[in-house]
């Protein structure tokens, strides 16, 4: 009798695993929309987001803390109960099969942020006088970027941005050029009449990022013509330095957008987050 109550056991186990991997991994559900349980992490990660940001305002804060402390360690519980049964899942994912499948999930990018966002979470009831609140509370608040692990759209993005990569570090290199050329030629220019704000290229390379970036803060500023040259030319470079990365991501949004509709009747769960909450 226990042996057959055993080989019972053992087929529920992979089947309650399957089912669980079908409700938390988007690509698995073969449905319209998010699964249920996704649908519930959305929206619980959307609250948790929203109670970080306010917990930052003494106002909310201040006389409530044991109130709020309790629903963060609701919502800490939770997550750590599906951190821990995406680690359980993963080796059904293709991606994860085999031998240390769990091993390389864990130590994916998604599972780190889910990993540190749970021990922000949990941290301050178990650990309070060791650790930084405000540090704490940032962390808490990048939970916000576990959205995108329940949008294809999302996925789709950032492989077209991700194979465009070496066009926008082209792009940085050039930035980066261009401010220590027009920090050299600036210092040249207004090193004698404004020792102060240009005597050495580091001190003119912050006036070269801020007109290369055309922000402009008006802190520091030409008053030689020759500098006010330099200003002219270094500006409308930077007209050109962000048309360059700004074309790029448009063509990776573009490619992002096709390959969403041509997906579409393949992946029934593209609809993304928005899907999850109603919109």
């Amino acid at each position: 009798m226990s042996e057959v109550r055993g080989s019972t056991e053992t087929r529920e186990a992979p089947r309650l695993r399957r089912r669980l991997h079908r409700q938390l991994d988007p690509a698995a559900w073969n449905r319209k929309g998010l699964s249920p349980t996704n649908r519930f992490l959305v929206l619980l990660i959307i609250a948790a987001t929203l109670l970080a940001i306010l917990r930052t305002e003494p106002m909310i804060a201040d006389g409530r803390e044991t109130l709020l402390n309790g629903i963060d360690m609701l919502f800490g519980s939770i997550f750590l109960a599906e951190y821990a049964a995406r680690l359980w899942v993963a080796g059904d994912s293709p991606r994860f099969r085999g031998p240390g499948g769990r091993l390389r999930y864990a130590l994916t990018p998604g599972a780190l942020l889910d990993a540190a966002v749970v021990a922000a979470t949990l941290a301050p009831m178990v650990a309070s006088g060791f650790v930084s609140l405000r540090l704490l509370r940032v962390i808490a608040i990048l939970r916000f970027a576990r959205l995108g692990r329940f949008s294809t759209a999302v996925r789709h993005l950032t492989e077209a941005v991700s194979e465009r990569r070496d066009e926008l570090m082209l792009t940085v290199l050039l930035a980066f050029a261009l401010i220590i050329l027009g920090a050299t030629a600036m210092w040249l220019a207004e090193g004698h009449a404004q020792p102060d704000k240009f005597g050495s290229i580091p001190r003119a390379m912050w006036w070269a990022a801020v007109t290369l970036t055309t922000i402009g803060y008006g802190d520091v500023f030409p008053i030689t013509i020759l500098g006010k040259f330099i200003a002219v030319i270094v500006a409308i470079a930077g007209i050109g330095l962000i048309a360059m990365p700004a074309g790029i991501l448009a063509a990776a949004f573009s490619d992002a957008i096709q390959r969403g509709r041509a997906a579409a009747p393949c992946d029934p769960g593209s609809n993304g987050v928005e899907s999850a909450t109603g919109s």
